[in-house]
């Protein structure tokens, strides 16, 4: 092992939806040669965003009751220093933060931390923007925050708009950030050598832009978002969470930035796993339930304005068991200022 080798540092962003994970899975299934470590956080209670990346050998690990830039950054750097004792077994790090953290804190971590400093090096901050939605949330701070700070930003789901508004978006990033190298994607289908590697972060092209950005002081979300979450047992009728999804979506698509699930439908031998961006949906079957597994339903809604009770009396109607409590009793509702306080 080089004891004084520096482990570069990919940061990965962009907001609720974008496409980090599905980036993520194309970093550890793409043919690089790299031994990649990966740290996942997501913000909310029930955590799955590591059942959606795909089954690989690199190492996975994940924090959740929180976002990375705040209350868990002290997790982020107690793991990157365990890391460090293992240097010889991995070659590249990966963090690939919540769709609500201002990257700021982020990076301050590698700069401010006297392990982190001596042993990573930030490679670059990569953000992932959702070109058909970003429209709707320009008004948050961490949306244009992630742009800002970039070093690669990666135009995501650029099908699903026209060319005119494809050049407006360029237009409106390179106002933001005249530095990054832009690239438009469909599923984050990219050369991973345009991400990796690229030695792209500028620690004083970031004070530039933040000349705060050392200093301990402690960041705002958007006080208006919440988390909503439910886990239970049993299992759901297909037909009926259809139905629901979509008038849900219909009804109150406007407010949901971001919806994911993973879910015991019909009893199938597989997963099935579900994702959701406003009134857009899709799912698919997941991996396979392990024998004897006790088989469960999480959900996850991220948004403004959302009605607990009511997004929970919807979820349990779908069940096909009829031992599902009926009261939001294993629900977490969260706003950002509360769980980051």
């Amino acid at each position: 092992m080089i004891l004084d080798r520096k482990i570069p540092v990919t940061v990965l962003t962009g907001y609720l939806g974008a496409g980090k994970t599905t980036l993520l899975n194309r970093i550890l299934t793409g043919e690089h040669g790299k031994r990649i470590a990966v740290i996942v956080n997501e913000f909310g209670e029930v955590g799955i965003d590591h059942q959606l990346v795909v089954g690989v050998d690199e190492e996975i690990f994940e924090m959740n009751n929180g976002c990375i830039c705040c209350t868990v950054r002290g997790d982020l750097i107690r793991i990157v220093k365990e890391l460090t004792a293992r240097l010889d077994d991995f070659d590249h790090l990966v963090i690939e933060t919540t769709g609500l953290a201002d990257p700021a804190p982020v990076i301050q971590s590698f700069f401010v931390d006297e392990t982190m400093l001596k042993h990573t090096r930030l490679d670059a901050v990569v953000t992932v923007v959702d070109s058909r939605h970003i429209a709707n949330h320009w008004d948050s701070h961490e949306a244009e925050e992630q742009i800002a700070f970039a070093d690669v930003v990666l135009l995501n789901k650029s099908d699903l708009i026209i060319e005119e508004e494809l050049l407006t978006l360029k237009k409106k990033i390179r106002g933001l950030n005249a530095m990054a190298s832009i690239y438009t994607t469909l599923n984050c289908d990219i050369d991973l050598d345009h991400i990796l590697e690229v030695q792209a972060f500028d620690l004083q092209q970031a004070l530039a832009i933040d000349p705060k950005l050392l200093d301990d002081d402690a960041h705002e979300h958007d006080d208006e978002v919440q988390s909503i979450a439910f886990k239970e047992k049993g299992t759901m009728d297909g037909d009926a969470l259809n139905r629901w999804l979509y008038r849900l979506v219909q009804e109150r698509g406007a407010d949901i930035f971001r919806m994911k699930g993973i879910l015991n439908l019909d009893n199938n031998a597989r997963r099935f796993v579900f994702q959701g961006v406003h009134m857009t949906l899709d799912g698919q079957p997941g991996k396979a339930w392990s024998p004897g597994q006790e088989r469960f339903n999480e959900i996850v809604f991220i948004g403004r304005n959302l009605d607990a009770n009511e997004i929970y009396a919807g979820f349990r109607n779908c069940f096909i068991d009829t031992s599902i409590p009926d009261q939001v009793n294993s629900t977490q509702v969260r706003k950002l200022d509360e769980v980051t306080a």
